[in-house]
Protein backbone atom coordinates (compact mmCIF):
# COMPACT_ATOMS: atom_id res chain seq x y z
CA UNK A 1 0.00 0.00 0.00
CA UNK A 2 3.23 2.50 0.96
CA UNK A 3 4.24 1.41 -2.36
CA UNK A 4 1.51 2.20 -4.39
CA UNK A 5 0.99 5.44 -2.38
CA UNK A 6 4.54 6.56 -3.13
CA UNK A 7 4.54 5.37 -6.63
CA UNK A 8 1.50 7.38 -7.07
CA UNK A 9 3.16 10.55 -5.78
CA UNK A 10 6.03 10.25 -7.75
CA UNK A 11 4.35 10.09 -10.61
CA UNK A 12 1.85 13.24 -10.38
CA UNK A 13 5.01 15.14 -9.41
CA UNK A 14 6.84 13.98 -13.09
CA UNK A 15 9.14 11.88 -11.63
CA UNK A 16 8.30 9.43 -14.19
CA UNK A 17 7.25 5.61 -12.95
CA UNK A 18 4.03 4.56 -14.34
CA UNK A 19 0.16 5.61 -13.26
CA UNK A 20 -1.53 2.53 -11.27
CA UNK A 21 -4.75 3.89 -10.80
CA UNK A 22 -6.89 5.23 -13.89
CA UNK A 23 -8.27 7.93 -11.62
CA UNK A 24 -5.36 9.45 -11.25
CA UNK A 25 -4.79 8.59 -14.81
CA UNK A 26 -7.84 10.13 -16.28
CA UNK A 27 -7.15 13.47 -13.94
CA UNK A 28 -3.50 13.85 -15.05
CA UNK A 29 -3.99 12.75 -18.80
CA UNK A 30 -7.14 14.04 -19.77
CA UNK A 31 -5.89 16.52 -22.72
CA UNK A 32 -4.62 12.87 -24.59
CA UNK A 33 -6.83 10.44 -23.10
CA UNK A 34 -7.51 9.42 -27.15
CA UNK A 35 -3.56 8.59 -27.50
CA UNK A 36 -3.67 6.83 -24.05
CA UNK A 37 -6.65 3.92 -23.31
CA UNK A 38 -6.62 3.81 -19.41
CA UNK A 39 -6.38 -0.53 -18.60
CA UNK A 40 -5.28 -2.21 -15.65
CA UNK A 41 -2.57 -4.65 -17.44
CA UNK A 42 1.05 -4.45 -16.11
CA UNK A 43 2.36 -4.33 -19.51
CA UNK A 44 -0.28 -1.72 -21.18
CA UNK A 45 0.59 0.62 -17.82
CA UNK A 46 4.09 -0.31 -18.75
CA UNK A 47 3.77 1.27 -22.63
CA UNK A 48 2.08 4.09 -22.07
CA UNK A 49 4.72 5.06 -20.20
CA UNK A 50 6.59 6.69 -23.37
CA UNK A 51 3.17 8.96 -24.14
CA UNK A 52 3.06 10.09 -20.54
CA UNK A 53 6.57 10.98 -21.02
CA UNK A 54 5.42 12.77 -24.40
CA UNK A 55 3.10 14.11 -22.92
CA UNK A 56 5.19 16.18 -20.29
CA UNK A 57 7.51 17.16 -22.83
CA UNK A 58 4.98 18.68 -24.44
CA UNK A 59 3.26 20.72 -21.58
CA UNK A 60 7.49 21.21 -21.19
CA UNK A 61 7.90 22.85 -24.77
CA UNK A 62 4.55 25.07 -24.59
CA UNK A 63 5.97 26.49 -20.84
CA UNK A 64 9.07 26.95 -23.33
CA UNK A 65 6.93 28.66 -25.76
CA UNK A 66 5.08 31.23 -23.53
CA UNK A 67 8.77 32.00 -21.61
CA UNK A 68 10.30 32.31 -24.87
CA UNK A 69 7.88 34.77 -26.30
CA UNK A 70 8.40 37.35 -23.37
CA UNK A 71 12.13 36.33 -23.31
CA UNK A 72 13.86 36.83 -26.96
CA UNK A 73 17.41 36.82 -27.71
CA UNK A 74 17.31 39.00 -30.53
CA UNK A 75 15.28 41.74 -28.33
CA UNK A 76 17.75 41.54 -25.91
CA UNK A 77 20.38 42.21 -28.76
CA UNK A 78 18.47 45.30 -29.73
CA UNK A 79 17.71 46.60 -26.35
CA UNK A 80 21.66 46.31 -25.88
CA UNK A 81 22.33 49.26 -28.27
CA UNK A 82 22.12 52.35 -27.77
CA UNK A 83 19.30 54.55 -29.70
CA UNK A 84 20.50 57.49 -32.21
CA UNK A 85 18.49 60.16 -30.80
CA UNK A 86 18.35 63.33 -33.77
CA UNK A 87 17.62 67.23 -32.46
CA UNK A 88 14.86 69.39 -34.40
CA UNK A 89 17.42 70.71 -36.92
CA UNK A 90 18.51 67.76 -38.10
CA UNK A 91 15.13 66.88 -38.74
CA UNK A 92 14.78 70.40 -40.58
CA UNK A 93 16.94 70.39 -42.60
CA UNK A 94 17.35 67.17 -43.51
CA UNK A 95 13.88 67.04 -44.45
CA UNK A 96 13.96 68.17 -48.27
CA UNK A 97 15.66 67.42 -51.88
CA UNK A 98 15.20 67.36 -55.00
CA UNK A 99 15.29 64.14 -55.83
CA UNK A 100 12.96 62.60 -53.10
CA UNK A 101 16.75 60.87 -51.42
CA UNK A 102 15.86 62.31 -48.21
CA UNK A 103 12.50 59.91 -48.22
CA UNK A 104 14.83 57.01 -48.67
CA UNK A 105 17.41 57.96 -45.71
CA UNK A 106 14.38 58.94 -42.90
CA UNK A 107 13.21 55.40 -43.75
CA UNK A 108 16.21 53.88 -43.77
CA UNK A 109 16.81 55.62 -40.58
CA UNK A 110 13.70 54.84 -38.95
CA UNK A 111 13.92 50.75 -39.98
CA UNK A 112 17.59 50.70 -37.80
CA UNK A 113 16.01 53.06 -35.00
CA UNK A 114 12.50 51.78 -34.54
CA UNK A 115 13.59 48.10 -33.64
CA UNK A 116 16.03 49.58 -31.08
CA UNK A 117 13.93 52.17 -29.52
CA UNK A 118 11.08 48.93 -28.47
CA UNK A 119 13.42 46.64 -27.57
CA UNK A 120 14.44 49.31 -25.08
CA UNK A 121 10.34 49.60 -23.67
CA UNK A 122 10.33 45.85 -23.74
CA UNK A 123 13.22 45.47 -21.43
CA UNK A 124 11.00 48.65 -18.77
CA UNK A 125 7.98 46.02 -18.81
CA UNK A 126 10.41 42.56 -18.09
CA UNK A 127 11.75 45.33 -14.93
CA UNK A 128 8.25 45.39 -13.54
CA UNK A 129 6.94 43.71 -10.79
CA UNK A 130 5.37 40.66 -11.25
CA UNK A 131 2.23 41.35 -9.93
CA UNK A 132 2.28 44.74 -12.21
CA UNK A 133 3.68 43.05 -15.55
CA UNK A 134 0.97 40.37 -15.31
CA UNK A 135 -1.49 42.54 -15.03
CA UNK A 136 -3.95 41.57 -18.53
CA UNK A 137 -4.28 45.16 -19.59
CA UNK A 138 -0.22 46.08 -19.24
CA UNK A 139 0.45 42.79 -20.70
CA UNK A 140 -1.40 43.57 -23.57
CA UNK A 141 0.51 46.89 -24.71
CA UNK A 142 4.14 44.39 -23.48
CA UNK A 143 3.20 41.83 -26.35
CA UNK A 144 1.76 44.87 -28.35
CA UNK A 145 5.52 45.86 -28.45
CA UNK A 146 6.46 42.74 -28.99
CA UNK A 147 4.84 41.76 -32.18
CA UNK A 148 5.62 45.65 -33.48
CA UNK A 149 9.49 44.84 -32.77
CA UNK A 150 8.94 41.37 -34.89
CA UNK A 151 6.83 43.12 -37.75
CA UNK A 152 9.32 46.06 -38.04
CA UNK A 153 12.53 43.60 -37.56
CA UNK A 154 11.26 41.57 -40.65
CA UNK A 155 10.75 43.95 -42.65
CA UNK A 156 13.56 44.08 -45.44
CA UNK A 157 16.53 46.60 -46.19
CA UNK A 158 15.04 49.14 -48.10
CA UNK A 159 16.43 49.86 -51.03
CA UNK A 160 13.97 51.70 -53.21
CA UNK A 161 10.87 53.59 -53.48
CA UNK A 162 8.54 50.80 -53.88
CA UNK A 163 10.00 49.68 -50.73
CA UNK A 164 9.72 53.10 -48.85
CA UNK A 165 5.69 53.01 -49.48
CA UNK A 166 5.17 49.50 -48.49
CA UNK A 167 7.37 49.93 -45.10
CA UNK A 168 5.12 53.92 -44.62
CA UNK A 169 2.28 51.69 -44.83
CA UNK A 170 3.28 49.36 -42.04
CA UNK A 171 4.95 52.37 -39.89
CA UNK A 172 1.20 54.13 -40.31
CA UNK A 173 -0.47 50.42 -39.61
CA UNK A 174 1.38 50.40 -36.24
CA UNK A 175 0.90 53.88 -35.16
CA UNK A 176 -2.81 53.14 -35.72
CA UNK A 177 -2.37 49.82 -33.68
CA UNK A 178 -0.86 51.84 -30.60
CA UNK A 179 -2.94 54.53 -30.65
CA UNK A 180 -4.38 53.42 -27.09
CA UNK A 181 -1.73 52.45 -25.65
CA UNK A 182 -1.44 55.38 -23.20
CA UNK A 183 -5.38 54.46 -22.09
CA UNK A 184 -4.36 50.95 -21.89
CA UNK A 185 -1.30 51.92 -19.56
CA UNK A 186 -3.48 53.80 -17.35
CA UNK A 187 -6.03 51.27 -16.90
CA UNK A 188 -3.83 48.76 -16.02
CA UNK A 189 -1.86 50.50 -13.50
CA UNK A 190 -4.94 51.70 -11.92
CA UNK A 191 -6.50 48.06 -11.45
CA UNK A 192 -3.11 46.86 -10.24
CA UNK A 193 -2.75 50.10 -8.28
CA UNK A 194 -2.89 48.63 -4.63
CA UNK A 195 -0.28 46.37 -5.84
CA UNK A 196 2.54 49.23 -6.16
CA UNK A 197 4.21 49.71 -3.41
CA UNK A 198 7.35 51.70 -4.88
CA UNK A 199 5.91 54.75 -6.28
CA UNK A 200 9.34 56.23 -7.69
CA UNK A 201 9.85 52.80 -10.10
CA UNK A 202 6.17 53.41 -11.22
CA UNK A 203 6.65 56.82 -11.97
CA UNK A 204 10.28 56.55 -13.74
CA UNK A 205 9.04 53.40 -15.82
CA UNK A 206 5.99 55.77 -17.43
CA UNK A 207 8.00 58.72 -17.59
CA UNK A 208 10.18 56.87 -19.66
CA UNK A 209 7.46 54.93 -21.50
CA UNK A 210 5.28 57.79 -22.54
CA UNK A 211 8.15 60.09 -23.67
CA UNK A 212 9.99 57.24 -25.18
CA UNK A 213 6.41 56.69 -27.17
CA UNK A 214 6.57 60.10 -27.93
CA UNK A 215 9.42 59.93 -29.22
CA UNK A 216 8.94 57.33 -31.61
CA UNK A 217 5.74 58.83 -32.83
CA UNK A 218 7.08 61.92 -33.46
CA UNK A 219 10.01 60.20 -35.58
CA UNK A 220 7.08 57.77 -37.38
CA UNK A 221 4.46 61.13 -38.10
CA UNK A 222 7.77 63.00 -39.72
CA UNK A 223 8.38 60.10 -42.10
CA UNK A 224 5.12 60.11 -43.10
CA UNK A 225 4.89 63.41 -43.59
CA UNK A 226 7.56 63.32 -45.79
CA UNK A 227 6.24 60.45 -47.62
CA UNK A 228 2.93 62.48 -48.17
CA UNK A 229 4.50 65.49 -49.57
CA UNK A 230 6.25 63.79 -51.52
CA UNK A 231 3.43 61.43 -53.12
CA UNK A 232 2.02 64.99 -53.55
CA UNK A 233 5.18 66.25 -55.82
CA UNK A 234 5.29 63.50 -57.74
CA UNK A 235 1.48 63.65 -58.79
CA UNK A 236 1.55 67.05 -60.08
CA UNK A 237 4.33 66.42 -61.93
CA UNK A 238 2.25 63.41 -63.42
CA UNK A 239 -0.93 65.16 -63.68
CA UNK A 240 -0.04 68.67 -64.68
CA UNK A 241 -1.83 69.81 -61.46
CA UNK A 242 -1.07 72.28 -59.02
CA UNK A 243 -0.38 71.49 -55.59
CA UNK A 244 -3.63 73.17 -54.11
CA UNK A 245 -5.48 71.17 -56.77
CA UNK A 246 -3.73 67.72 -56.00
CA UNK A 247 -4.34 68.80 -51.91
CA UNK A 248 -8.04 69.61 -52.67
CA UNK A 249 -8.65 66.26 -54.56
CA UNK A 250 -6.64 63.71 -52.05
CA UNK A 251 -9.13 65.41 -48.70
CA UNK A 252 -11.93 65.04 -50.84
CA UNK A 253 -11.19 61.68 -51.78
CA UNK A 254 -10.40 61.04 -48.09
CA UNK A 255 -13.85 62.21 -47.09
CA UNK A 256 -15.25 60.06 -49.29
CA UNK A 257 -13.71 57.04 -49.23
CA UNK A 258 -12.68 56.68 -45.61
CA UNK A 259 -12.72 59.08 -42.31
CA UNK A 260 -8.89 57.85 -41.27
CA UNK A 261 -7.62 60.69 -42.85
CA UNK A 262 -9.22 63.25 -40.50
CA UNK A 263 -8.36 59.95 -37.54
CA UNK A 264 -5.19 60.48 -37.99
CA UNK A 265 -4.41 62.81 -35.40
CA UNK A 266 -0.66 63.18 -35.97
CA UNK A 267 -0.61 63.35 -39.78
CA UNK A 268 -3.17 65.82 -40.61
CA UNK A 269 -2.28 68.89 -39.16
CA UNK A 270 0.98 68.96 -41.43
CA UNK A 271 -1.18 68.14 -44.74
CA UNK A 272 -1.83 71.63 -47.11
CA UNK A 273 0.66 73.39 -44.32
CA UNK A 274 3.27 75.58 -46.56
CA UNK A 275 5.33 76.41 -43.44
CA UNK A 276 5.69 72.59 -42.42
CA UNK A 277 8.93 70.46 -42.99
CA UNK A 278 7.54 67.01 -42.33
CA UNK A 279 6.08 67.21 -38.88
CA UNK A 280 8.53 71.30 -37.32
CA UNK A 281 6.72 73.92 -38.61
CA UNK A 282 9.05 77.03 -39.49
CA UNK A 283 6.79 79.71 -38.43
CA UNK A 284 4.78 77.99 -35.57
CA UNK A 285 2.45 81.03 -34.12
CA UNK A 286 1.80 79.97 -30.28
CA UNK A 287 -1.00 82.37 -30.28
CA UNK A 288 -3.05 80.38 -33.20
CA UNK A 289 -2.24 77.04 -31.28
CA UNK A 290 -3.04 78.34 -27.97
CA UNK A 291 -6.81 79.79 -29.64
CA UNK A 292 -7.31 75.99 -31.86
CA UNK A 293 -7.64 74.56 -28.17
CA UNK A 294 -9.30 77.49 -26.14
CA UNK A 295 -12.32 76.42 -28.57
CA UNK A 296 -12.10 72.75 -28.00
CA UNK A 297 -11.51 72.93 -24.26
CA UNK A 298 -15.16 75.71 -24.29
CA UNK A 299 -17.00 74.03 -26.19
CA UNK A 300 -16.64 71.04 -23.81
CA UNK A 301 -17.53 73.26 -20.94
CA UNK A 302 -20.24 74.49 -22.38
CA UNK A 303 -21.53 71.39 -22.93
CA UNK A 304 -21.33 70.33 -19.17
CA UNK A 305 -22.10 73.61 -17.71
CA UNK A 306 -23.61 75.80 -20.42
CA UNK A 307 -21.28 78.45 -20.17
CA UNK A 308 -17.00 78.46 -19.96
CA UNK A 309 -14.73 81.15 -18.97
CA UNK A 310 -13.32 83.44 -21.63
CA UNK A 311 -9.81 83.32 -22.23
CA UNK A 312 -7.60 86.35 -22.87
CA UNK A 313 -4.42 85.58 -24.61
CA UNK A 314 -1.70 88.23 -24.12
CA UNK A 315 2.10 89.08 -24.15
CA UNK A 316 4.27 88.49 -27.47
CA UNK A 317 1.03 87.07 -29.61
CA UNK A 318 2.97 88.08 -32.39
CA UNK A 319 6.01 85.74 -32.39
CA UNK A 320 6.68 82.90 -34.57
CA UNK A 321 9.45 80.79 -34.84
CA UNK A 322 10.10 76.78 -35.43
CA UNK A 323 8.70 74.41 -33.04
CA UNK A 324 7.25 70.89 -33.60
CA UNK A 325 3.20 71.42 -32.81
CA UNK A 326 2.68 67.92 -32.00
CA UNK A 327 3.57 67.46 -28.40
CA UNK A 328 1.62 71.36 -27.42
CA UNK A 329 -1.67 69.39 -28.68
CA UNK A 330 -1.23 67.20 -25.71
CA UNK A 331 -0.39 69.35 -24.19
CA UNK A 332 -2.62 72.57 -24.24
CA UNK A 333 -5.86 70.88 -23.89
CA UNK A 334 -4.96 69.10 -20.73
CA UNK A 335 -3.61 72.60 -19.05
CA UNK A 336 -6.69 74.42 -20.37
CA UNK A 337 -8.85 72.36 -19.73
CA UNK A 338 -7.52 71.83 -15.81
CA UNK A 339 -8.31 75.85 -15.88
CA UNK A 340 -12.13 76.19 -16.71
CA UNK A 341 -13.07 73.16 -14.88
CA UNK A 342 -11.27 74.52 -11.50
CA UNK A 343 -12.60 78.14 -12.74
CA UNK A 344 -16.38 76.59 -13.13
CA UNK A 345 -16.35 73.97 -10.09
CA UNK A 346 -15.23 77.41 -7.94
CA UNK A 347 -18.26 79.63 -9.03
CA UNK A 348 -21.22 77.03 -9.12
CA UNK A 349 -23.47 79.37 -7.84
CA UNK A 350 -22.64 81.99 -10.61
CA UNK A 351 -22.21 79.96 -13.75
CA UNK A 352 -22.94 82.59 -16.39
CA UNK A 353 -20.66 85.34 -14.09
CA UNK A 354 -17.13 83.80 -14.05
CA UNK A 355 -13.16 85.10 -14.38
CA UNK A 356 -11.55 84.88 -17.30
CA UNK A 357 -8.84 82.55 -17.94
CA UNK A 358 -5.27 84.08 -18.95
CA UNK A 359 -2.72 82.98 -21.47
CA UNK A 360 0.16 85.05 -21.97
CA UNK A 361 3.07 84.28 -24.01
CA UNK A 362 6.36 85.13 -23.01
CA UNK A 363 9.16 84.36 -25.92
CA UNK A 364 13.23 85.44 -26.07
CA UNK A 365 16.10 83.95 -27.84
CA UNK A 366 16.45 80.83 -25.25
CA UNK A 367 12.90 79.44 -25.05
CA UNK A 368 8.89 80.72 -24.71
CA UNK A 369 6.86 80.67 -21.83
CA UNK A 370 3.17 79.89 -21.81
CA UNK A 371 1.62 80.76 -18.63
CA UNK A 372 -2.28 79.51 -17.90
CA UNK A 373 -3.85 81.33 -15.10
CA UNK A 374 -7.10 80.97 -13.53
CA UNK A 375 -9.10 82.37 -10.49
CA UNK A 376 -10.76 79.19 -9.59
CA UNK A 377 -9.54 78.73 -5.67
CA UNK A 378 -5.73 77.81 -6.67
CA UNK A 379 -5.20 74.45 -5.12
CA UNK A 380 -5.22 73.05 -1.25
CA UNK A 381 -1.97 72.78 0.17
CA UNK A 382 -2.36 69.37 1.18
CA UNK A 383 -2.48 67.96 -1.85
CA UNK A 384 -0.33 70.12 -3.62
CA UNK A 385 2.64 68.03 -4.20
CA UNK A 386 0.30 65.34 -5.68
CA UNK A 387 -0.76 66.39 -8.38
CA UNK A 388 1.78 65.60 -10.60
CA UNK A 389 1.51 62.32 -9.53
CA UNK A 390 -0.07 59.33 -12.58
CA UNK A 391 -3.32 58.41 -11.49
CA UNK A 392 -4.03 61.59 -8.68
CA UNK A 393 -6.71 63.46 -9.77
CA UNK A 394 -8.23 66.74 -8.42
CA UNK A 395 -11.45 65.83 -9.12
CA UNK A 396 -10.99 63.40 -6.14
CA UNK A 397 -10.68 66.60 -3.79
CA UNK A 398 -13.13 69.09 -5.82
CA UNK A 399 -16.59 70.15 -4.66
CA UNK A 400 -18.09 70.10 -7.80
CA UNK A 401 -22.12 69.51 -7.86
CA UNK A 402 -22.49 65.80 -8.30
CA UNK A 403 -25.25 66.38 -10.64
CA UNK A 404 -22.12 67.63 -12.91
CA UNK A 405 -19.36 65.12 -11.61
CA UNK A 406 -16.86 63.95 -14.07
CA UNK A 407 -16.76 67.20 -16.01
CA UNK A 408 -14.22 66.84 -18.54
CA UNK A 409 -13.62 62.91 -18.44
CA UNK A 410 -15.73 63.07 -21.73
CA UNK A 411 -12.61 64.19 -23.22
CA UNK A 412 -11.57 60.75 -23.07
CA UNK A 413 -12.31 59.84 -26.36
CA UNK A 414 -12.63 63.21 -27.73
CA UNK A 415 -10.00 65.57 -29.86
CA UNK A 416 -7.37 64.85 -32.08
CA UNK A 417 -5.03 63.65 -28.81
CA UNK A 418 -7.48 60.44 -28.62
CA UNK A 419 -7.65 61.54 -25.06
CA UNK A 420 -4.86 59.74 -23.70
CA UNK A 421 -4.05 61.98 -21.00
CA UNK A 422 -7.67 62.70 -19.64
CA UNK A 423 -10.02 60.95 -17.06
CA UNK A 424 -7.23 59.06 -15.56
CA UNK A 425 -5.49 61.28 -13.66
CA UNK A 426 -2.33 60.96 -16.53
CA UNK A 427 -2.63 64.72 -17.77
CA UNK A 428 -0.31 66.75 -15.32
CA UNK A 429 2.47 64.38 -15.06
CA UNK A 430 2.25 63.33 -18.82
CA UNK A 431 2.45 67.11 -19.73
CA UNK A 432 4.82 67.39 -16.95
CA UNK A 433 7.12 64.72 -18.60
CA UNK A 434 6.95 65.81 -21.97
CA UNK A 435 7.77 68.91 -21.25
CA UNK A 436 11.15 68.08 -19.94
CA UNK A 437 11.44 65.27 -22.81
CA UNK A 438 11.53 68.52 -24.27
CA UNK A 439 14.21 70.00 -22.92
CA UNK A 440 11.56 72.57 -20.82
CA UNK A 441 9.48 72.28 -18.01
CA UNK A 442 5.98 72.18 -16.06
CA UNK A 443 5.39 74.35 -13.18
CA UNK A 444 3.19 75.36 -10.68
CA UNK A 445 2.11 77.89 -8.60
CA UNK A 446 -1.12 77.94 -6.58
CA UNK A 447 -2.33 80.90 -4.34
CA UNK A 448 -4.75 78.95 -2.21
CA UNK A 449 -8.03 80.88 -2.32
CA UNK A 450 -7.35 83.21 -5.36
CA UNK A 451 -6.36 80.82 -8.47
CA UNK A 452 -3.41 78.56 -10.03
CA UNK A 453 -0.47 79.69 -12.49
CA UNK A 454 1.34 76.88 -15.03
CA UNK A 455 4.11 77.92 -16.62
CA UNK A 456 5.13 75.74 -19.80
CA UNK A 457 8.69 76.61 -20.78
CA UNK A 458 10.45 74.59 -23.90
CA UNK A 459 13.40 75.36 -25.27
CA UNK A 460 13.77 76.98 -29.32
CA UNK A 461 14.93 74.05 -31.94
CA UNK A 462 16.16 76.42 -34.33
CA UNK A 463 19.86 75.37 -33.63
CA UNK A 464 21.09 78.44 -32.16
CA UNK A 465 21.32 76.84 -28.59
CA UNK A 466 21.02 73.36 -26.81
CA UNK A 467 18.45 71.77 -27.89
CA UNK A 468 16.31 68.43 -26.82
CA UNK A 469 16.90 65.07 -29.06
CA UNK A 470 14.16 63.71 -30.44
Amino acid sequence: MRRRVTGTAFEMLGCGGTITTPRVRRILLAPITKTITPTSTDNERFRSTSSIQGYTELARERSKTVTSFYNQSAIDVSAEKASVRLTPATLLYAGKSPDGHHILSSAKYLHKELPVRIAHRIKGFRSLPFIIGCNPTILQVHELYIRAYHVLSDFPAIKDQEMEARYSKLVQQLLDDHKDVVTLLAEGFRECRRHIQDETLVRNFLDTTLTSRLGIRMLATHHLALHEENILHLSCELTGKTKHEMEKAVIISAVCWSHDFYESPDLYPYFNQPDFVGIICRRLSPKKIIEKWVDFARRLCEHQYGNSPRVRINGHVAARFPFIPLPLDYILPELLKNAMRATMESHLDTPYNVPDVGVTIANNDVDFVIRISDRGGGIPHRILDKVTDYHYSTAEESNQDPRMNNLFNTMTNSGPQSGPMHGFGFGLPTSRAYAEYLGGSLSIQSMQGIGTDVYLRLRHIDGKGESFRV
